[in-house]
């Protein structure tokens, strides 16, 4: 019998990324509009990727695998 092949589930594809140590990166929210109310420290913040934890990195271990 052929083995199946596992596929990712491509909306977390898309949003999340592994780093090489196998943690998982993704995205802040609240960075694409709205901008004026925000002040500049948050907006610099928002930029950078976040590091899931790990509670939710074991959730995620499934829609994204290897």
């Amino acid at each position: 019998m052929a083995k199946m092949k596992v596929k990712s589930h491509r909306g977390a594809a898309k949003r999340l990324k592994r780093t090489g140590s196998g943690k998982i990166v993704a995205h802040h929210a609240y960075h694409s509009h709205l901008f004026l109310h925000k002040d500049a420290k948050r907006k610099r913040r928002l930029r950078r990727a976040k590091v899931l934890p790990a509670s939710e990195r074991q959730r995620l271990e499934r829609l994204l695998p290897r």
